[in-house]
């Protein structure tokens, strides 16, 4: 039987991983942090974990009763908004490290960890895996980086079958209120204004649920190395931002900037050829549609 185990299983991708990879037959062993588990339907083989895997010994103790022969690696804190140079950053490449080496250990045949467009830094055309600089420009982007070098050269040594899931930009159900999306939802459904204050960035949005799809995806074949998690399709700021007021009616709350000082990269887009046509996966949302989506749980 193929035995996952789903670190970050809480959090904004990882809950929506657990219906993809119940459905490609994995007995999932979810790990989480936080007082009480994410509700879910009762299903054989879905086991929960609490457990602080930045306890080295309970990481150790859990990875040898579990013995998963899969690992789906998505556990770090972006909740704070200052995460992208905080030193804890830090702190989860030493858990990685330490996760890869009782993987290893206890017999794991594949495992796929999580990264970032923030590896890349700024480039002026789509992103490929293999080929765009790797330049990142923030503690984050330099530490998803080598653990991704790290991660792929270990497991590679020891045999293990590995992937790196580069995510682009996100939105969706149960995502932290400060981003892009969710804060513009928000603030409009409370009647509030939004300023946006540089509409004119271009970047790559996928909704959350087609995220957890490719990353599933990822994991059940035999791709290796560094794949795009994204939709492809460079999408001006602006243009979210008017049409979830327009969806909401409420296109006088928004107000749109030009701060060309923004440290975010003003271009940001996936070439996604490797994802579409290697790993065979397409996103099942349009725009529209993840947004209609996103808004509807916000409304609930």
């Amino acid at each position: 039987m193929k035995k996952v185990l789903l670190t970050g299983a809480s959090g904004f991708i990882g809950r929506h991983t657990i219906p993809f990879l119940l459905e490609k037959k994995y007995e999932v062993h979810a790990v989480y942090i936080g007082k009480n588990k994410p509700f879910f339907e009762k299903n054989k083989r879905l086991f929960w974990h609490r457990c602080d895997l930045f306890c080295f010994p309970k990481q150790k103790k859990l990875l040898s009763e579990v013995k998963p022969t899969h690992l789906l690696h998505l556990a770090w804190d972006v909740a704070d908004k200052h995460y992208k140079s905080s030193f804890k950053n830090i702190s989860w490449v030493q858990l990685g490290l330490e996760l890869l080496i009782n993987f290893v250990n206890v017999g794991g045949k594949r495992a796929v960890g999580v990264g970032s467009c923030y590896e890349y830094g700024t480039s002026g055309i789509p992103c490929v895996e293999d080929l765009t600089p790797l330049k990142p420009n923030s503690l984050y982007g330099v530490c998803k980086n080598n653990l991704q070098q790290i991660f792929s050269y270990f497991l590679k040594q020891n045999r293990v079958s590995n992937a790196w899931g580069r995510i682009f930009y996100l939105y969706g159900d149960y995502q932290n209120e400060r981003q892009l999306v969710s804060n513009a939802i928000a603030n409009l459904l409370r009647n509030r204004y939004f300023r946006c204050r540089n509409g004119e960035q271009i970047k790559d949005y996928l909704y959350v649920e087609d995220a957890a799809s490719a990353l599933v995806n990822l994991l059940d074949s035999n791709v290796e190395g560094p794949v795009n998690i994204a939709s492809g399709k460079p999408t001006v700021i602006k243009n979210i931002i008017f049409l979830i007021a327009d969806l909401l009616r409420k296109r006088n709350l928004v107000e749109i900037g030009n701060d060309s000082l923004i440290s975010e990269p003003f271009f940001s887009v996936a070439n996604t050829k490797k994802l579409n046509e290697v790993v065979g996966w397409k996103p099942k949302f349009k725009l529209e549609d993840g947004i209609k989506k996103t808004i509807e749980w916000w409304q609930e």
